[in-house]
């Protein structure tokens, strides 16, 4: 009965874990264009606001990202644009020198791609967000 009980509680949580990008059918490759962005000081009441900006980033199916502008950016003025990533970890890798920027997580959240830095103001830890939303 245990073994049962099991099974079925496993199977349930393979079915549920899949990746977003399955649900939504939105593919990671392609061209997107920074839309928002939100920068969370720590008690959840940010949203995101709207941004005029002409940065966009590519996902490549080599592995490879680029973009338009920075990967380090809006934690660094380092021109790096380029890097890799990888969908299991969804992650970015992008070689910049500052630590916070070097490594960027992703994820897909219905039709949009949202990157996640983590910014360290005075040792004290804040999340910033970008959004984007698939331009091809």
């Amino acid at each position: 009965m245990h073994r049962i009980t099991f099974l079925i509680i496993s199977l349930i949580i393979i079915s549920c874990s899949k990746d977003d990008e399955e649900t939504a059918n939105v593919t990671l490759e392609g061209n997107w264009k920074l839309i928002e962005e939100l920068q969370d000081p720590g008690d959840g009441s940010a949203v995101y606001e709207p941004v005029q900006s002409i940065k966009t980033i590519q996902f490549k199916t080599d592995g490879t990202v680029t973009t338009n502008t920075s990967l380090c950016d809006p934690l660094t003025d380092e021109i790096i644009s380029n890097g890799t990533f990888t969908k299991s970890d969804r992650e970015i890798i992008t070689n910049c020198e500052n630590p916070y920027a070097s490594v960027i997580l992703f994820k897909l959240e219905g039709e949009y791609l949202i990157l996640q830095f983590l910014v360290d103001k005075q040792f004290e830890a804040k999340l910033f967000y970008q959004k984007f939303e698939k331009i091809d």
